[in-house]
């Protein structure tokens, strides 16, 4: 198990996890020491000309401006669900992960929702062709179901193998050789997966989605963690695009949210209906990235109706 949040996440708590005294004018110490202070003024100051505190302050607007359009859409309910699954995933690692990123329970929060109206944008801003669920289609596999026995050694992996060919059972082979603890008991028996999962190997994966029901590999599957034997339990037929349309579309949403141009048009759609006014000079030019294209069309269609 990773001890680190997913990159989505990580990004959003870097930007989101600095704090800008905005529109502070007041020489009210945050710092006091021999020889002087920091008042909140100097650290504004200082703070508004970095990178860091400019990209702070970009994120504070875009998940503004996505809390005022798509709040209604997005219940405390589903947060918390989410931060429920990130502290039961990482366990124990979880308040200590927290503190590592700069974070506390309602910050991180604060995240989860701004990456679920995120999701929510992406959805709402674009739209899915029969074209592009054709192609996706081609590529799906059904999610299928797997044991595995993991040991740290081809070797073992190997006498595992012929054990299986000699009529052992799988479930008692993982329960005596196994080293994944999480499953061992249960005969290996992993939650069902397909080609879309990104949580597990590669190896491990294509191996899978190569056998049929009822089939284990025959050499050991080589992934970062040791060697697999791997079995079939379940692998069920295709059946037709319109019974998995809506998963379909879900990987297409998926993957959108991974693709930055994508991203950065949903986002100028979102900053332009929010009416943004930026009072301070130095930080004027701060959504510069995603409403410089809608300035410069603006441009364009002014220069051509002066012609």
């Amino acid at each position: 198990m990773s001890k680190k949040l997913n990159k989505f996440m990580l990004a959003l708590v870097a930007f989101l996890s600095v704090t800008l005294v905005a529109g502070c004018s007041s020489n009210k110490a945050v710092v006091t020491m021999k020889g002087g202070k920091i008042t909140q003024e100097q650290l504004y100051q200082k703070m508004k000309k970095s990178q860091a505190g400019q990209q702070a302050l970009q994120q504070m607007i875009i998940s503004q401006a996505l809390k005022d359009q798509y709040g209604k859409n997005v219940s405390d309910k589903e947060v918390n669900k989410e931060y429920n699954q990130y502290k039961d995933k990482y366990g124990s690692q979880f308040d200590s992960l927290l503190q590592q990123n700069g974070l506390d329970a309602a910050s991180f929060k604060d995240t989860i929702r701004t990456n679920l109206l995120t999701k929510v944008a992406v959805r709402k801003e674009t739209s899915i062709s029969q074209a592009e669920l054709n192609k996706q289609w081609k590529k799906y596999t059904p999610k299928v179901t797997v044991q595995h026995i993991l040991v740290k050694d081809e070797s073992t992996a190997k006498d595992v193998i012929k054990q299986l060919d000699d009529g052992a059972s799988f479930n008692k082979l993982a329960k005596k050789y196994s080293t994944d603890s999480g499953t061992k008991n249960s005969g290996g028996k992993l939650p069902a997966f397909n080609n879309s999962d990104t949580s597990l190997d590669a190896n491990f994966k294509k191996a899978a989605l190569k056998l049929k029901q009822g089939q284990y590999t025959k050499e050991p599957v080589k992934s970062s963690y040791g060697y697999h034997v791997i079995k079939m339990v379940k692998h069920p037929g295709k059946g037709t695009l319109n019974s998995h349309k809506k998963e379909l579309e879900n990987q297409i949403y998926a993957a959108r949210m991974q693709d930055s141009a994508t991203m950065q048009k949903v986002i100028s759609k979102v900053l332009k209906r929010a009416d943004i006014s930026i009072k301070d000079n130095d930080m004027k030019n701060i959504l510069s990235g995603y409403l410089a294209n809608d300035k410069n069309a603006k441009k364009s269609q002014s220069s051509s109706s002066n012609k």
